[in-house]
């Protein structure tokens, strides 16, 4: 008799390796990875054959693919710590391709439902990642595509490039006008070409760290 074969999820990582050195945003520092407790150092401290390691990192907050919270940008928005996890996880999501135009305008998500859902904008910048070409002429979103996606119900917005504003537009229309909305942002992220565009769950949960408006996060993609 046949029967079904049992469907086993997969989980897709979308996120970037933070490496000691490693240049995320060109003008911020890298992080510093170093040991705080030696394994070496560990074993005058535990008993014969007890080793251990403590780890210890310096870094900015945006440091590999991370997400921004409203406090980010505005100083009464909510922080990393005050988001809820229904807002980073277990979030219906799909992906909307753009590798034509730099500036991704409203019309390149307008044939995609997005209300309630996580919109990952793949445009296959991160295979310029820790190259210098990472940091010129990156794809961002729009003014119009920012207020296309508040007011078709998006829930959260991540994209594969340094920034999802043009950094040479000093108001930064893209985060203020989603973080304003409560819509957290994921940058940098990868791999997003092997998602499907649709059907799938995303998650990008920061450490619950109070007073942070960015914090880096292990961003996957959950396909049952």
């Amino acid at each position: 008799m046949l029967t079904d074969a049992p469907r086993t999820a997969r989980l897709i990582d979308v996120s970037h390796e933070i490496t000691d050195g490693l240049i995320t945003y060109r003008g911020l520092p890298a992080p510093v990875i170093t040991d705080h407790l030696p394994r070496a150092a560990s074993r005058e401290i535990y008993a014969p054959g007890t080793e251990f390691h403590i780890g210890k990192i310096e870094m900015v907050a945006n440091t590999g693919t991370y997400l921004d919270a409203p406090f980010h940008r505005h100083a009464d928005g909510i922080d990393v710590a005050g988001l809820p996890l229904e807002a980073v996880a277990n979030l219906d999501a799909v992906v909307v391709s753009s590798d034509s135009a730099r500036a991704i305008d409203a019309d390149v998500f307008a044939a995609h439902d997005v209300r309630g859902k996580a919109v990952l904008v793949h445009t296959g910048w991160d295979a310029h990642w820790n190259t210098e070409q990472y940091f010129n002429g990156h794809p961002f979103l729009t003014r119009a595509a920012a207020e296309h996606l508040i007011n078709a119900g998006a829930r959260l917005v991540g994209i594969d490039s340094l920034n999802i504003d043009d950094t040479a537009d000093l108001t930064r229309p893209a985060h203020t006008l989603l973080l304003r909305a409560g819509i957290p942002i994921v940058e940098h992220l990868c791999n997003l070409a092997a998602l499907p565009a649709h059907d799938f769950k995303f998650f990008a949960v920061p450490v619950k760290v109070k007073g942070m408006g960015t914090f880096p996060v292990r961003a996957f993609g959950l396909i049952e």
